[in-house]
């Protein structure tokens, strides 16, 4: 067993922030946990890390307590860039890391470039951009190669080639062995990493395989739903939903072309027609509901 989450509950006064949260991972995967601003995401990665304690509840990680400070050689946590010290270099933070770990001045400099960082690692992190401060503590991270790697948020603040390079990382430690949990806004890089996501709402876990969601989904536009979910329930698709006009549909092994002509032959009207895969973004507001993914985005 690599993580055993049993039973967690927190409050903070009257206010439950979580509930009851239970979830293991047997073997190596990646497995993000989602949820609005505010839901409990950092919280409960601080737990499972033992850097606040549960009201209740047990955790045991690759089958010992996450209160036993040896697991820390097999294990590691990326925070955010409050646990950086500004008048420190980033060699600086890498070799402390080793100092305490037995690392190698060579693991630290490989891992450096395989990150990007080489070229300002002599530079104070004071004067490091966002994008900087998150290389940083990536390396950090993966320095001791843990067997569970946990990110709190490790796209924010990254651009495009950054968050490529990470995903392409991540992926690689993956086939490599590692176990990675991680929270996260970007859906989209999720999407690309992962299909088990933990949604986390009013304190409490709502655990998905989003394999179900990754066939391309079809959504036609008509003024004609009744005749048009006649149609298409005759040829024998699978229906998602209906939502503003729109009938959302998967078309399996029947051709898209052979639907559209269908559909003109019987006379109905089509507005619009698109295609898109579904996956945690669609999963998200089907649980949370769009002002959350909005509030969600901007937060």
């Amino acid at each position: 067993m690599i993580l055993n989450v049993e039973r967690i509950n927190k409050s903070y006064g009257k206010e439950n922030i979580l509930q009851n949260i239970t979830f293991q991972i047997e073997e190596p995967t990646i497995m993000a946990i989602v949820g609005p601003n505010g839901s409990g995401k950092t919280t409960l990665l601080n737990i499972i890390t033992n850097l606040i304690e549960a009201d209740d509840g047990e955790i045991r990680i690759l089958n010992k307590s996450h209160k036993d400070p040896n697991i820390f050689r097999e294990i590691s946590y990326m925070q955010d860039y409050s646990v950086l010290y500004n008048y420190l270099t980033g060699y600086d933070h890498l070799q402390f890391i080793g100092d305490i770990q037995g690392i190698s001045k060579q693991q630290i400099l490989s891992t450096a470039q395989s990150i990007g960082i080489k070229s300002y690692l002599n530079k104070k992190v004071g004067k490091y951009s966002l994008g900087m401060n998150q290389h940083l503590l990536l390396t950090m991270a993966i320095l001791n190669r843990p067997k569970l790697l946990i990110l709190d948020e490790p796209f924010n603040g990254l651009d495009p080639t950054s968050a490529i390079r990470l995903r392409n990382l991540l992926l690689e430690l993956h086939d490599k062995g590692t176990t990675i949990l991680l929270s996260s806004h970007n859906l989209s890089e999720i999407d690309r990493i992962t299909t088990h996501i933990l949604f986390l709402k009013d304190g409490r876990f709502i655990q998905d395989d989003l394999s179900q969601y990754e066939n391309d989904c079809y959504i036609l536009k008509t003024d004609q739903l009744e005749q048009a979910q006649e149609v298409l329930k005759q040829m024998g698709v699978t229906f998602h939903h209906i939502e503003d006009h729109q009938i959302y549909f998967f078309h399996h092994h029947i051709p898209i072309q052979t639907i559209l002509f269908e559909l003109l032959n019987q006379q109905i009207t089509i507005i619009d027609f698109d295609k898109k895969i579904m996956g945690s973004e669609y999963r998200y507001q089907e649980i949370f509901g769009q002002k959350d993914v909005r509030d969600n985005e901007t937060g």
